[in-house]
């Protein structure tokens, strides 16, 4: 069975309606062999990078930039999950009010120096999700993972 991890920090309403689109779309029905384990970023461990075959970041843009939650995660095992998770699919949601060029570069620059391959199209939303913005985490959620299925 693959394992999809989705480390996400979700500090407002926008960002919790988005992290249930994105759930919703990886654990549909129709997706067989695929576990989704879920992490706050403040609390993801190495393992839980190093057991995964595939991930979904969520975090919203502050000033600019990714959470410092997720940044957090990314500090305390970027090193140790390096070499081991090259190659791996990855999808990324992204909340923010205005200026979110900055957090997605962010994320580009850590998964590109990790060697992770962006599995889909990433979902950025400015202030409140809309019924087609829920729709695209929804259709991110569900394509990283069945991506997964045919592992």
């Amino acid at each position: 069975m693959s394992r999809l991890l989705i480390v996400h920090h979700t500090p407002s309403p926008h960002c919790q309606a988005m992290f249930e689109a994105v759930i919703s779309g990886a654990t549909d029905p129709e997706i067989e062999g695929v576990e989704v384990v879920r992490r706050a970023a403040l609390s993801v461990t190495v393992t839980d990078f190093l057991e995964a075959d595939g991930y979904l970041l969520g975090t919203p843009a502050n000033l600019g930039y990714i959470s410092g939650a997720l940044k957090h995660a990314f500090d305390t095992s970027y090193y140790q999950i390096l070499d081991s998770t090259r190659g791996r699919p990855y999808g990324l949601y992204l909340h923010g009010n205005e200026g979110t060029e900055g957090a997605e570069r962010a994320v580009t620059s850590i998964t590109a120096g990790l060697g992770w391959v962006k599995a889909a199209d990433d979902v950025i939303v400015s202030n409140k999700p809309e019924k087609a913005d829920l729709e695209r985490c929804w259709e991110l959620g569900a394509s990283v993972a069945a991506g997964l299925m045919e592992q």
